[in-house]
């Protein structure tokens, strides 16, 4: 709406009505589960099988909960399956840090005044989260982040496969009381070393997900498809559009 209308003050919820009054009566557009607008029926393509996945865990350490109004990351990892840190920077978000928040993860001015901002990393950020598949510990709230920043640093849009281990845990292990990180990882015997600091959650979450990778492989998931599809019903994997970003 902001670069083909010219509707520059539009808010969020006033955009995608007119979008959708748009596109939506038009055979040659269809939308995603997660609200995205794409050409309408894209080339099927053959989804990669479970272990011919590369997995990017990522996780953040924000300003505060609100990505889309004003909250900036201070703090980001990327970790592989085999706990490999592929990326971590700490990031100067240019605003206050709460008291709150600083208390919580350690993270205060101090620390980030001589921080990169977020637009002198998302380079690394997006090399190292190339060919992946995003996941994270509740990914709705990551992805809001990561993708919000690079569309501010980049003016691209963010897309590709996503999974969230909660999601993953609420399907394959109903009887746990909670589905947050300490929980999931204390039920598999998993040491968090750094709590809410984005490499320690990073790290414990990349071990989460090579736990339940294994249980849905033992409930016949053998692909991405059957992983992010009906199965398990989480994220799914949004078709290409231009001008934007892929990471596979």
């Amino acid at each position: 709406m902001r670069d083909v209308l010219g509707i520059a003050q539009a808010n969020r919820h006033t955009a995608d009505r007119i979008a959708a009054a748009l596109l939506a009566p038009d055979p040659r557009f269809g939308r995603t589960t997660d609200g995205r607008w794409t050409v309408a029926a894209p080339p099927t393509e053959t989804s990669p099988t479970l272990d011919a996945c590369r997995w990017a865990v990522v996780d953040v350490e924000t300003t505060g909960v609100r990505a889309f109004r004003g909250d900036r990351i201070m703090e980001i990892a990327v970790v592989m399956l085999d706990g490999t840190v592929a990326f971590h920077s700490l990031v100067n978000p240019g605003i206050p840090i709460p008291q709150f928040v600083a208390g919580l993860t350690g993270i205060d001015a101090k620390l980030v005044r001589d921080a990169p901002p977020f637009e002198a990393i998302v380079d690394a950020l997006l090399q190292a989260l190339e060919g992946c598949v995003f996941v994270a510990h509740n990914a709705r709230f990551d992805w809001a982040f990561v993708s919000t920043e690079v569309e501010r640093a980049t003016g691209l849009l963010l897309q590709g496969p996503r999974v969230c281990t909660v999601r993953l845990a609420r399907k394959l292990l109903p009887d746990l009381p909670s589905r947050n990180l300490d929980t999931v990882s204390y039920h598999f015997g998993i040491e968090i070393a750094g709590r809410h600091r984005a490499t320690g959650d990073a790290v414990a979450a990349a071990k989460c997900l090579g736990r339940l990778l294994k249980l849905a492989k033992d409930e016949g998931a053998l692909t991405l498809a059957d992983l992010i599809g009906v199965r398990f019903q989480v994220s799914g994997t949004p078709p290409q559009t231009p001008d934007t970003r892929h990471l596979s």
